[in-house]
């Protein structure tokens, strides 16, 4: 498998022009390709960690490094102040759903289930160390590596939603659209995107649910495109050509880089 971390990039940069003005519940309307469609916050953090983890860098440092170099990609308020301080500051206890949109590396490159854990969290903790925020870069990255290693959908529904998140296990796609609005905790957009996930019948139609709950768009499907993507192992190629006109020459050289590395079959 190549264009791992693109992945993500793919699921986000489809989401952004459904974050706010253009939010929608019309699965019809989804346009995967809509003309202002481009990277946000989501990919760039995504692309930090993974370098992080990739190169033994230390992550904070690495996090607020590359977000600084890029800085008008959507960033939330608490997390552009931490960028802007003077130097590298202690994390705040965020359970935004920022540690889920960017932990993917660590579903990727994780050898078993506990190395997954513990590199997630090496994700999160730079901000996001409140327990809901840790969860849920767990959650999210465990869900690609089991789908990555070939675990059912059942299994993840069983190993991750229920676990996790118990109070969703009962509730499917249908059950939550009606009702679902924009929020930005992971306690609401980790088990979304996992539905989306468990729901969907391949990669495009992952990322169409996602976007039609009518909520935070791009990370939604941020998250759920690379449990997609590590499940189907498939992209449809008009996506990932996409995505790499859309991204800075650093982030592609990563993207191959970070493929080499993982050595995904």
């Amino acid at each position: 498998m190549n264009n791992l971390l693109l992945s993500v990039a793919i699921g986000d940069i489809s989401g952004v022009p459904y974050e706010f003005g253009g939010r929608t519940k019309n699965y019809d309307s989804v346009n995967l390709y809509h003309p202002q469609n481009t990277y946000s916050d989501d990919t760039v953090c995504t692309f930090a960690c993974a370098e992080a983890l990739l190169d033994g860098k230390d992550m904070a440092e690495t996090l607020r490094r590359r977000c600084r170099e890029d800085m008008n990609r959507g960033y939330g308020g608490r997390f552009r102040r931490w960028l802007i301080a003077d130097k590298v500051e202690p994390p705040y206890g965020s359970y935004g759903n920022g540690s889920a949109m960017r932990c993917a590396a660590a579903g990727f490159l994780a050898k078993d289930p506990e190395d997954c854990v513990r590199l997630a969290t090496l994700t999160a903790l730079p901000t996001h160390n409140h327990p809901e925020g840790i969860k849920g870069a767990v959650a999210t990255a465990l869900a690609i590596h089991y789908a990555l290693k070939g675990q059912s959908k059942t299994f993840v529904r069983q190993n991750v939603l229920n676990k996790y998140y118990p109070q969703w296990q009962t509730h499917s796609y249908a059950d939550i659209k009606p009702s679902y609005t924009f929020d930005e905790s992971c306690q609401k957009t980790v088990p979304a995107a996992l539905i989306c996930f468990l729901e969907g019948e391949d990669f495009v139609d992952v990322l169409k649910l996602a976007i039609a709950l009518g909520g935070d768009a791009d990370t939604l499907a941020a998250i759920a495109a690379p449990i997609a993507y590590a499940y189907y192992k498939t992209i449809p190629q008009p996506l990932i050509d996409n995505a790499l006109k859309k991204l800075p020459q650093q982030m592609i050289l990563l993207n191959d880089r970070f493929d080499a590395c993982a050595n995904v079959k």
